[in-house]
């Protein structure tokens, strides 16, 4: 963000906690002594405010960045951004662009509760006009960050709570994209696909260095955006493979995973040596408290684990 907001005076930062205090997570630390109140604005406690005056600051030819302090918080915005912000391109025929992005943490595992730890991005998938980002790995994230800043089209752009903290990768100090709606091979394998994103990413990749030593190569695809779909590589790897697994923390029912699963029976079900199989969240309302039941709603290394020992053995 920093690198993009001096590259283009257009660009800023609304949001609560984002100005003196750098945002509940410190994504905008010292951004306000740089680019000053003008340019890096504390909000009120207001969601569809947030996101209603950045829409209208992006149809004015400014590029907002507004962010959700946690997904939990976003529901007053819906309207804002999935029934209008999606829908203005073509609704005018064009003629309104809407560079947009909205930064949005989400997800569990953090002991964050009812009202902190909430998946989102089903709502966003099935949303026509959006844009959706979900990058697992720090060189993706900045990558991808600055693909959605140079947008025309409004962008959701989640994170991951728990990967602010615990993944680590090298970050090059150099401009860089990544493009948006291309997935990549996180680890190449054989005997069975496991498709994931963001958190879950990483237990796969787990999943898969333990399974190696019983000879059995899972290939990880790492989504990175859910809307454009990246159809082919994961259609590629389900050929080659035969089998496949998917793997988010979102509940299971008109999930991700669903459209995925669709897909795969649609257009590679002759490559098929397996069912498709899905693992992921259950479907209870939203993510519990107690440590013990927030362990048994995600999703793990050692239950994808079992998932692909399974598949694999078909």
């Amino acid at each position: 963000m920093r690198e993009e907001m001096r590259r283009d005076s257009r660009i800023f930062i609304m949001g609560e906690d984002v100005g003196h205090r750098g945002g509940v997570f410190l994504a905008s630390q010292g951004f306000i002594d740089e680019f000053g109140e003008e340019r890096v604005l504390d909000t009120p406690l207001a969601e569809a405010s947030i996101v209603g005056i950045a829409l209208g600051a992006a149809f004015r030819g400014m590029r907002p960045i507004a962010e959700i302090q946690f997904s939990d918080f976003f529901w007053p915005a819906a309207n804002q951004l999935i029934g209008e912000a999606a829908r203005a391109c073509y609704g005018s025929n064009g003629s309104l662009q809407v560079p947009l992005v909205v930064r949005i943490p989400y997800g569990g595992g953090i002991r964050g509760g009812l009202f902190h730890s909430q998946n989102v991005e089903a709502y966003f998938f099935h949303t026509p006009g959006l844009k959706v980002i979900t990058p697992s790995t720090p060189y993706d994230a900045k990558g991808l960050l600055k693909a959605a800043l140079r947008d025309n089209n409004p962008v959701v752009f989640l994170e991951h709570k728990k990967t602010y903290r615990l993944v680590r990768g090298e970050v090059p100090d150099g401009d860089y994209t990544v493009p948006i709606g291309k997935a990549e091979v996180k680890r190449p394998g054989r005997h069975v696909t496991v498709v994931s994103y963001g958190l879950m990413l990483h237990y796969c990749l787990e999943a898969a260095q333990a399974l190696s030593g019983e000879g059995i190569e899972a290939e990880v695809v790492d989504l990175r955006t859910l809307k454009p779909l990246d159809r082919a590589s994961v259609l590629d790897s389900v050929k080659k493979t035969g089998k496949l697994l998917i793997v988010h923390e979102d509940n299971i029912t008109g999930g991700v995973g669903a459209e995925i699963a669709a897909l795969a029976a649609d257009e590679a079900f002759h490559y098929l040596d397996a069912p498709i199989a899905r693992l992921c969240g259950p479907d209870v309302p939203t993510m519990p408290f107690a440590l013990t039941l927030e362990e048994a709603y995600m999703p793990n290394t050692e239950k994808i684990a079992t998932a692909l020992r399974a598949l694999a053995v078909y």
